[in-house]
């Protein structure tokens, strides 16, 4: 049902929305009601982003009684995919809800609190967020531009990506044109890949006229909404790039600032909630998604080689050398937070969560 509400709806995120910042309408505030905008960097209708988007809206206007209404516009319908910072900067809208890595011109360390090449998991990252300091980097990160963030969902560990013949070797990337945002994209291209950064809305024309060679998204739940399938056969795991992608409620701090308190801790709750549906979600439905690709449309799924593997983790490194020694001092802070916490849970996660899941597929009789 959400895959073909999707479908039909989808074309208007591709709607130009240039000059539409000069059109929108003004916040409503009447009997200390008040009424936010809120862009996004999705298709509108596509399940787990889209409608994550729609259901953190639904969440606080249901739990501030209709105090605080927020209004979610899809990509395109009043600013581009990519550009939630800038409406949220300019006041355009007083709220976004996107990948920070999407922003990575704007501030480098913006992409730890989405996803980095070989990082953290989800759990690990909202471990970090909430219990390592995290939300104390992103809070210094931001501020310099007047705005803050919140984690508002994730799609947990996502593919590698779609391409249109077999990755055998480094050698196969070489001239490969592939869409793929934040580092990841800087690991293709330090690999000879060319990287092409497309809005979700414009993947599927782009790989079917052959403008590119391959993409890769999110995962089985939403690829298969978007059709992938029908122009690239195969389906490569895992993905380097994006081991745990987390999304953001992004916002003008002083107009949060402005907010009642009740008002203020209602959007981190339901920030804080849709953390954990979505995530729910992606996990919940990319399984039977993955069983649809692969018995219904005959996806040829892939692993990685282990030498290319390890070129990807060679180029990440070597990205991650480069924001240490060349971003602005707050991305370089953030860095250094994320790489010691990554350090740390890595020894915990391989006693805890990949000690047992190499357990559970050993050979023994367990019924199902």
């Amino acid at each position: 049902m959400e895959r073909r509400r999707f479908i039909k709806t989808a074309g208007l995120g591709a709607v130009a929305a240039a000059g539409a910042a000069a059109s929108f309408p003004k916040v409503a505030i009447s009997q200390g009601r008040v009424e936010w905008r809120m862009v996004t960097g999705w298709p509108k209708g596509l399940p787990g982003l889209h409608t994550g988007a729609e259901r953190f809206a639904q969440r606080v206007g249901d739990m501030s009684g209709g105090r605080l209404t927020i209004k979610v516009f899809a990509a395109g319908e009043l600013v581009p995919a990519f550009g939630g910072w800038d409406a949220v900067v300019s006041g355009s809208a007083e709220m976004a809800h996107d990948a920070p890595y999407y922003h990575i011109s704007k501030a480098v360390g913006a992409a730890f609190f989405s996803a980095v090449p070989f990082g953290l998991t989800a759990t690990e990252t909202s471990a970090w967020i909430n219990f390592g300091g995290g939300q104390e980097v992103w809070d210094k990160l931001y501020n310099p531009f007047g705005l803050m963030a919140l984690h508002g969902g994730s799609t947990g560990v996502q593919m590698g990506g779609w391409f249109r013949k077999e990755i055998k070797s480094v050698d196969d990337l070489k001239g490969l044109k592939f869409r793929m945002p934040g580092q990841g994209g800087q690991v293709l291209t330090k690999l000879g890949a060319t990287v092409v950064n497309l809005p979700g809305g414009e993947i599927f024309p782009a790989l079917q006229s052959g403008a590119i060679d391959g993409t890769e998204w999110v995962g089985p739940y939403n690829d298969l909404a978007l059709g992938f399938y029908k122009v690239a056969p195969y389906y490569y795991w895992p993905g380097f790039h994006e081991p745990g992608t987390t999304l953001q409620v992004m916002m003008s701090k002083a107009k949060f600032e402005a907010l009642p308190k009740d008002l203020q801790a209602i959007i981190r709750s339901a920030a804080a909630a849709e953390m954990d549906v979505m995530t729910s979600e992606f996990n919940g439905k990319s399984g039977p998604a993955l069983n649809e690709l692969i018995t219904k449309h005959r996806v040829q799924l892939r692993q990685f080689p282990r030498d290319v593997l390890i070129a990807f983790g060679t180029a990440s490194g070597e990205v991650m050398q480069e924001v240490l020694d060349k971003a602005d001092p707050n991305s370089k802070a953030v860095a250094v937070s994320f790489l010691k916490f990554r350090k740390e849970i890595m020894a915990y996660s391989r006693i805890s969560d990949l000690a047992y899941m190499q357990a559970r597929l050993l050979s023994f009789k367990y019924p199902g």
